[in-house]
């Protein structure tokens, strides 16, 4: 629980000082005068004079502000006149209102540069056999396939863009998440890894099309793996461990055993035996499995007579026992040049998936369910953070991309809205009036109250388990 407090507000923190700070050098370069940087808003906790400018810290962490030399916001002596901000050209003025979200997209750049250049352990695109009937099954995937690259499928269906190379699971959802968005089919260039092999040139490969086109953009959510039918990685059908006194143990199952029959049926993968093993009951009447294990290179007959258990409001059986191998990991890095460019176009690719986003859940084509607030952010820092640093510094540069076109939204309270402003001042050569600008104001208010209002919402479903 510490850590996680700990690492969202290191997150606000390092994103609200490098917004601002985008306002603040801006403001310096225009030769503005600054009176405040502040981080946090309410009672200030910490205070420095530096030149001109106060730098503060204040109780509340949730944002920060730059507060500039401004006739609308008090006397400016004469001798000043030329340092408040409304006396600018609009070029400077849009200029510095632009630079704080500008300032999070280059953080976002450099951060995932960053993790490209250190590299990190992912988990290998290797697949788990897919749901039954699913998307994934009817495509033709199978266990022990691995997905080396994919291309979406153009609106004419013979059109295909650029084929992209999946290094990792988390390359591969991401590309599942832009396909659906999209509403694109997926080409899957796959190969059948039996042996566990790294080199593809070992193995033959296929290519199948996945119908992502059929999942509406409501349904592009966290759970869209599972709407798709993905299991998740190929994990093998081998025994972890076993609890003391449980089903497992009491019959002789040992860690490291290796089942390769369950009732007769070979199970492919460690997530279809939990399943196999989960259904053998009947109308809750427990029946015995007979498990055909192979343990130090010795086949081994195995009757273990599971225990009914509940499991998220259903009866399952049960032998309790830890079932599955470590997944199989890869790492993942980059060249300075290569990293870079991916990052650049990481940046561009989250900032446009982002507005893509919100712009479907504004018609109603995309589930609200998406709009996250600080819970759920706090929750993927402190999970990042104890990941590791790469891991962690990935998360950052997220939630910056994301900082960054919040900002950008044409809401009056946020810098997007500031433009607007300056875009309509540049169009009809006068400022908007100040009857518009309060009604404006109060509009763009009562939005972002809205917003997070639902945001906040969906945070506490997520921990409760309603979403």
């Amino acid at each position: 629980m510490l850590s996680t407090v700990l690492a969202f507000l290191v997150t606000i923190g390092v994103l609200v000082i490098i917004h601002e700070y985008g306002h603040y050098r801006a403001a310096v370069a225009c030769d503005v005068k600054v009176l405040r940087f502040s981080v946090g808003f309410g009672r200030v906790l910490w205070r420095r004079m530096h030149g001109e400018t106060e730098f503060v810290v204040s109780a509340l962490p949730l944002g920060g502000y730059v507060k500039m030399l401004d006739e609308r916001e008090g006397v400016v002596p004469p001798s000043e006149l030329s340092r408040a901000f409304n006396r600018k050209s609009l070029k400077q003025r849009a200029f510095i209102v632009a630079a704080g979200p500008a300032a999070n997209l280059v953080l976002a750049v450099l951060l995932y540069a960053c993790v490209n250049w250190a590299g990190v352990q992912e988990l290998r695109p290797w697949m788990a056999q897919p749901e039954a009937e699913s998307l994934a099954d009817q495509a033709g995937l199978q266990a022990r396939d691995e997905i080396l690259s994919v291309a979406q499928v153009g609106a004419d269906a013979a059109d295909d863009e650029g084929w992209q190379a999946i290094r990792s699971m988390s390359d591969l959802q991401w590309q599942f998440t832009q396909a659906a968005l999209a509403g694109r089919d997926l080409r899957l260039q796959v190969s059948h890894n039996a042996s566990g092999a790294v080199d593809p040139q070992q193995r033959g490969s296929r290519t199948l099309t996945l119908p992502l086109s059929r999942i509406p953009a409501a349904e592009v959510d966290a759970k869209l793996l599972d709407r798709i039918g993905l299991m998740g990685p190929y994990v093998e059908p081998i025994i972890a461990q076993t609890m003391a006194g449980g089903p497992a143990e009491r019959a002789g199952l040992k860690a490291g055993d290796r089942i390769v029959q369950i009732n007769g049926q070979v199970p492919t993968d460690a997530a279809q035996l939990r399943q196999l093993i989960g259904a053998s009951h009947d109308q809750g009447q427990v029946k015995p499995i007979q498990l055909k294990v192979l343990r130090a290179g010795q086949s081994l007959d195995i009757t273990v007579t599971p225990a009914m258990k509940e499991v998220d409001g259903k009866q399952l059986a049960r032998i309790e026992a830890g079932i599955g191998s470590p997944p199989a990991m890869v790492e993942v890095s980059y060249g300075p040049l290569e990293g870079l460019t991916l990052a650049l176009n990481r940046t561009w690719d989250v900032s446009r998936m982002s507005l893509e986003m919100l712009g479907k859940m504004v018609v109603g084509q995309a589930s609200l369910k998406n709009l996250s607030g600080p819970l759920t952010i706090a929750d993927y820092a402190g999970r990042s953070a104890e990941m590791g640093w790469v891991h962690y510094l990935g998360f950052l540069a997220l939630v910056s991309v994301s900082l960054g076109v919040l900002n950008l939204l044409p809401l009056p309270v946020l810098d997007g809205g500031h433009l607007m402003y300056y875009l309509f001042e540049g169009l009809t050569g006068r400022p908007i009036s100040e009857v518009w600008m309060e009604r404006l104001q109060r509009g763009g208010v009562a939005i972002m109250l809205t917003m997070m209002s639902l945001a906040l919402y969906n945070d506490l479903a997520r921990m409760l388990g309603s979403h």
